[in-house]
């Protein structure tokens, strides 16, 4: 059994599986409310099952909003470190590319990362498997719709969906139905599939840039 969690932006999901098995899930979209939300959902989907009989806990590691990863890891890190369970680190953006494995095409996957620029990764869905095309990084929306060019069926997800589809402006382009724009903890349960499971002391946020706080901190020591 593996418990697969989500906390990376708006939303937060928890889900509980056996291989293909569903066993419990829950889905949440309540905004930034994660602090309350999350330990609570976690014990509803782990009712009645003890942590101890879990095989791995994968979370969404980032990127995503810096108190919302935050708070994700620091559950799983506490969460695994009572049975020394492992932990699977997932990309939120590859995670929600899974939510298109039944459908081929180009998943271009968006979290608004403020100023027209996303966090962004591309990734081809074909026969039932996610190939990724491109690193996880920061991109401005030019960039991202010179490169979305060059593909002729795309689907655009993820917390900016809506922002990147209104300001691309390509005729190739695509958003889903709304219940698979955002990532949820049965897609990261299936990203986690074959992937490196590691002691809870491993597992680290991942930023793809500083927040605010620190890169204001940053520039006031450069004026000093």
């Amino acid at each position: 059994m593996i418990l697969s969690i989500d906390s990376s932006a708006v939303t937060a999901s928890a889900a509980l599986t056996d291989g293909d098995k569903i066993i419990k899930n829950e889905f949440m979209n309540t905004g930034l409310t994660h602090s309350e939300t999350l330990l609570p959902m976690i014990k509803r989907v782990m009712e009645g099952y003890d942590y101890s009989a879990l095989e791995a806990i994968a979370i969404t590691a980032g990127p995503g909003s810096f108190t919302g990863v935050r708070i994700g890891v620091a559950t799983a890190k506490g969460l695994a470190f009572i049975n020394n369970t492992p932990c699977i680190s997932v990309s939120t953006l590859e995670a929600i590319a899974y939510n298109f494995v039944d459908r081929d095409c180009i998943v271009c996957t968006v979290m608004d990362a403020r100023r027209m620029q996303f966090y962004n990764a591309l990734f081809e869905v074909k026969s039932g498997v996610v190939t990724r095309l491109t690193p996880d990084r920061a991109i401005a929306l030019d960039d991202l719709r010179n490169e979305l060019r060059a593909f002729e069926n795309v689907i655009i997800a993820g917390d900016g969906a809506r922002l990147c589809y209104d300001n691309i402006a390509l005729d190739n382009c695509a958003l889903p139905e709304d219940e698979l724009i955002y990532q949820n903890a049965l897609a990261v349960s299936k990203a986690a599939e074959n992937k490196k499971r590691i002691p809870s002391r491993e597992l680290m946020p991942v930023y793809l840039r500083q927040s605010q706080a620190e890169r204001e901190l940053k520039l006031k020591s450069k004026e000093k």
